[in-house]
C-alpha cells in the first residue's frame, strides 16, 4: 500500500496520477485532484476514456461525512428510435459506428462535481492534460497492447488514422504521444467552460460529425442535457456498508452479489480454496440474471429495486445454490415479492479526507470509433447497450439513459472509509463484490485485495466462467468437478480489470492507496512542502 498523511490519487497511468497529485500540492480538493487525473487519461489512455464518454462518481465530503452520488451518463438522441434503426435495416443495437452514440456526459459531470466541491479554478486543473496533449508523453506498455488491438477500428476513418495512428500501425512502447486536436479540445473547455462541449464549438463539430456520417445527433440533443444527482444505494456486509450508484448503472449486482454471499460461511474458508470460489460463482450468476432482466433507465422504467437488493430476497436467490454442484441455468427472480470493455477507474482523496470515487469510459476501445474532426477524442458506442425489444426494461428510446457497465464502489466501518473500484464491462459488479469479500471475509489489505485472483464471467447464463493463473491445479479440479467449465488466463489477466482504491482511516488521520499491477498506472502521493519558498 501507499501510505501518507497527505492525499493521494490512484489511476490506470502513472502520469495521470502525478497530475491529480499535483493538484492537491496546489490546494486543490479530492474533486480537482480526480478531474485533472481523468482529463489527463484522456489523453494518455484514450483507447479507454474521453470526453466523449460517461461518467459516475461517488463523492465523500470529509466535513459532513455525506456520500453524494452522481450520475453523468447521457441519453439516446431524440432521432434515435427503435423505429429508425428497423428503417436502416438494424435487427440489433449496433456496436460501433454513429448509431451507437448516445449522448456524452463526461464534461458536464466535471463540471457539476467541480462546481459544488472544487476549490481550484477551473482552467487550472485542465493544465496537465493540455501540457500532455500538446507537448506528448511516452507511451506505456499495457496501453501500448490495447492501442495495438484497435488498429482495424482506427484505420476505417481518415481523420482517426491520421491522429492516432503513424503510417497505419500504433505507437510503440516509450513512443512520445501527442494530440494537438486534443489540446484544443481541452483548452477550449479551459477558457469558453465546460459548456463549449454543449453548445460552442465543440457541439457544433460533434453535431457537423453526426451529419457527415448519417447519424441523428442535433444540437438540441447536447444543450438540452445536464447530470444527475443521486443518492448512492446500499447493503452491508459482514460489519461494512458498501455503496454503489443506482440504475441505470450495474451497481445493484453487486449488492445482491454480496447480500447472498453472506448466505455463506465464506469467513471461515480458505480464500482461494473451491468452496470460496463455487459460492462467489454462483451468487454472480444469480445476480446477472437479475441484472440482465431488470436494469434501465429508472426514469423511464419500473426497476423493482429495493426488493432485488433487499437480504430477503438474497435469502431465497440463495436457496437455488448447491454446495456441491454449478447451477448452468439461473432464471432471473421475482424481487418484487422481497421486502473487453475499456474504461478508466480512479480514485483520489485530499488531506481533508474528501474522496472522490470516479470511473469514466467511452466502453469499447476508442469507443463508436467516430472522431470528432478537429478536437481528437471519439465519440462513446454506450447506445449499444439498449435492446430493440419494445417490451424489455432496456428498450431503446429517445431521450432515454441505456444500461450502464461502469460503477465507482465505496465502503465504511468504524472509522475506515474505502473509495474503490474495478473496470471492464460486466466484470465490473462481480469485482466489486470479490474485493469487498477479500477485505472483510478474508482480513486482506486493499493492495492485497486487488491483486488477489479473480474470477470473471462476462455473458448470462451457462457455466463457462474464467479465472487467473494463479489456482492451484486442485481447486481447478475441484471446481470442475462441480460442473464449472474453467477457462484458466494469465495470472494477472486484463480481462478482471484494472482497480485502484484510496481509503482514510479517520481514528488516525492517516490515508492509504492501492494500485492494480494489471494496469501501467500507480497510486502517486501528494508531495510534502519541506521547503519553503525563501529556501
Amino acid at each position: 500500500m501507499v501510505i501518507s498523511k497527505k492525499g493521494i490519487v490512484a489511476t490506470s497511468q502513472t502520469l495521470a496520477s502525478q497530475a491529480g497529485a499535483m493538484v492537491l500540492a496546489r490546494g486543490g480538493s479530492a474533486i480537482d485532484a480526480a478531474i485533472a487525473a481523468n482529463a489527463a487519461l484522456t489523453v494518455v489512455e484514450p483507447m479507454s476514456d474521453g470526453i466523449g464518454g460517461d461518467l459516475f462518481l461517488i463523492y465523500r465530503e470529509a466535513k459532513t461525512g455525506k456520500l453524494y452520488g452522481l450520475n453523468a451518463s447521457g441519453p439516446a438522441p431524440a432521432g434515435l428510435s427503435i423505429e429508425y434503426l428497423k428503417r436502416k435495416n438494424y435487427t440489433s443495437m449496433p456496436g460501433s459506428g454513429i448509431d451507437s452514440v448516445s449522448v456524452p456526459g463526461c464534461v458536464d459531470g466535471w463540471a457539476q462535481a467541480h462546481r459544488r466541491f472544487g476549490k481550484l479554478p477551473w482552467a487550472e486543473i485542465l493544465q496537465p492534460a493540455i501540457h500532455y496533449a500538446e507537448h506528448g508523453s511516452p507511451l506505456t506498455e499495457i496501453i501500448q497492447d490495447h492501442w495495438r488491438g484497435s488498429v482495424g477500428k482506427l484505420s476505417v476513418d481518415d481523420y482517426s488514422r491520421k491522429t492516432f495512428l503513424r503510417e497505419g500501425r500504433a505507437p510503440e512502447v516509450g513512443e512520445i504521444v501527442r494530440n494537438a486536436d486534443l489540446a484544443k479540445a481541452l483548452r477550449t473547455l479551459a477558457t469558453v467552460g465546460p459548456r463549449a462541449f454543449y453548445e460552442g464549438a465543440i457541439a457544433k463539430a460533434i453535431v457537423a460529425t453526426s451529419r457527415r456520417e448519417g447519424g441523428v445527433i442535433e444540437p438540441g440533443d447536447l444543450a438540452n442535457f445536464r447530470s444527475e444527482w443521486v443518492e448512492p444505494i446500499s447493503t452491508t456486509y459482514r460489519g461494512w456498508k458498501v455503496y454503489e450508484l443506482p440504475p441505470n448503472s450495474q451497481g445493484m449486482a453487486a449488492l445482491e452479489m454480496l447480500n447472498i454471499m453472506e448466505r455463506f460461511d465464506l469467513h471461515h474458508l480458505n480464500a482461494l480454496g473451491p468452496e470460496a470460489f463455487h459460492y462467489k460463482m454462483e451468487a454472480q450468476k444469480l445476480a446477472y440474471m437479475d441484472l440482465q432482466r431488470f436494469l434501465a433507465d429508472p426514469r423511464e422504467s419500473k426497476i423493482p429495486l429495493s426488493g432485488l437488493i433487499s437480504k430477503a430476497y438474497a435469502a431465497e436467490r440463495a436457496k437455488l445454490i448447491s454446495p456441491g454442484k454449478a447451477l448452468c441455468e439461473a432464471p432471473p427472480g421475482n424481487p418484487a415479492l422481497a421486502g473487453s470493455g475499456d474504461t478508466v477507474y480512479l480514485a483520489a482523496i485530499d488531506s481533508e479526507g474528501n474522496i472522490a470515487s470516479l470511473i469514466q469510459s467511452v466502453y469499447l476501445s476508442f469507443g463508436s470509433g467516430v472522431a470528432v474532426e478537429g478536437y481528437g477524442f471519439h465519440l462513446h458506442n454506450r447506445a449499444a447497450l439498449f435492446v430493440m425489444d419494445p417490451s424489455h426494461p432496456n428498450a431503446l428510446k429517445p431521450g432515454k439513459r441505456p444500461f450502464h457497465t461502469i460503477i465507482p464502489g465505496y465502503m465504511e466501518k468504524d472509522g475506515m472509509h474505502i473509495g474503490f473500484g474495478i473496470m471492464g464491462g460486466l466484470n465490473q459488479a462481480q469485482a466489486h463484490a470479490q474485493f469487498v469479500s477479500y477485505i472483510a471475509d478474508h482480513g486482506m489489505n486493499i493492495q492485497a485485495a486487488l491483486e488477489a485472483p479473480r474470477f470473471s464471467k462476462q455473458n448470462f447464463g451457462g457455466c463457462d466462467t474464467k479465472v487467473e493463473g494463479r489456482l492451484s491445479d486442485e481447486v481447478l479440479t475441484l471446481l470442475r468437478n462441480r460442473g464449472h467449465s474453467i477457462d484458466v488466463l494469465a495470472p494477472f489477466s486484463g480481462y478482471m480489470g484494472g482497480g485502484q482504491v484510496v481509503m482514510l482511516d479517520a481514528k488516525n488521520k492517516v490515508h492509504y492507496a492501492a494500485s492494480d499491477p494489471r494496469k501501467d498506472g500507480a497510486a502517486v502521493p501528494e508531495p510534502e512542502s519541506w521547503w519553503s519558498k525563501k529556501q
